[in-house]
């Protein structure tokens, strides 16, 4: 069996025509929307690359991949976004509660006793404001180590679907040319959308 075209195995001339037409309208969009890229980043993006990335777009389906890790990215953010928000409402609490006691003890309290029993709470007000500023650094840290596997589940997503440019690094110039591809696609989506939306 002949291998043709773009496509696996054998085609028609007719689909071999209509796959070749299709990637070069692809890969003219996709230079025309690199023409909008930082000049720095339009370097990187070769013509191999955008020729490779818009064999990979031929039949729709790396659009969905991107568009699910989107969503998937959207809904992580948020998650972890209102975990932050919950652990800040529990601290406000526990720190309003605390002057709250502090404030009933100080009614309560003997003159004679008050420079003990603020000295005292001023030792326990240090101690909550540590613990706060400890997990709130801990949630910080495992917000950042989430996001970064989400980056490594999208570079490795990407990369088993077979579009070029995307395969797991942590090099912030190749994450960059990464961010771009991904922008593209998106760009891409969007506008490959808006003539389906105009006759629905």
């Amino acid at each position: 069996m002949e291998r043709c075209g773009p496509g696996l195995g054998y085609e028609e001339p007719a689909e071999r025509a209509l796959q070749q037409e299709r990637h070069y309208q692809l890969l003219s969009e996709l230079q025309a929307l690199v023409k909008g890229l930082p000049s720095s980043c339009q370097q990187r993006l070769s013509y191999t690359i955008l020729s490779d990335l818009a064999l990979a777009l031929i039949d729709g389906t790396v659009f969905e991949i991107v568009q699910g890790l989107l969503e998937i990215q959207h809904l992580t953010e948020k998650n972890l976004y209102n975990q932050r928000l919950k652990l800040q409402s529990e601290h406000r609490v526990l720190k309003q509660e605390m002057f709250h006691r502090h404030k009933e003890a100080q009614q309560s309290c003997k003159p004679h006793n008050l420079p003990v029993l603020k000295a005292a709470q001023q030792r326990e007000l240090e101690a909550v404001e540590q613990r706060v500023r400890e997990e709130q650094r801990l949630m910080d840290e495992k917000i950042v180590l989430e996001l970064d596997q989400k980056v490594v589940d999208q570079q490795s997503t990407l990369e088993k679907a077979g579009v070029s440019g995307f395969y797991i690094t942590t090099n912030p110039q190749e994450l960059t040319l990464q961010m771009n591809l991904l922008e593209l696609i998106r760009k891409l989506q969007q506008k490959e959308s808006q003539p389906e939306k105009a006759f629905s």
